[in-house]
């Protein structure tokens, strides 16, 4: 976790060894995976490209007894868990 922006920002290492800055917006349990979804950090002097710029979520999996983040590469499930978010956040907003 980066302490440099706070405890909403966490920094991802990917596959390559590439770090990641992503700023944690939420998390819920669906069919028994916990999903959590993120915006990337736009660092100060950089433009926000709308390809790289949407909710990214991932799903927590357990690896050799470690836990990590992993994409959702299922299409449906993918969509699924997107609109849950989308309800929760809006649900959230008129709170």
């Amino acid at each position: 976790m980066s302490e440099e922006y706070g405890p909403n920002f966490v920094t991802l290492t990917d596959e390559e060894g590439n770090d990641i800055e992503l700023e944690y917006i939420d998390a819920l349990e669906h069919n028994g995976t916990t999903y959590m979804a993120f915006f990337p950090v736009v660092e100060e002097g950089e433009e926000e490209n709308e390809d790289e710029y949407g909710l990214i979520i991932l799903k927590s999996e357990t690896v050799d007894g470690e836990e990590m983040l992993a994409n959702v590469v299922d299409e449906d499930e993918i969509n699924e868990v997107y609109d849950l978010f989308m309800e929760q956040m809006m649900e959230d907003e008129e709170e």
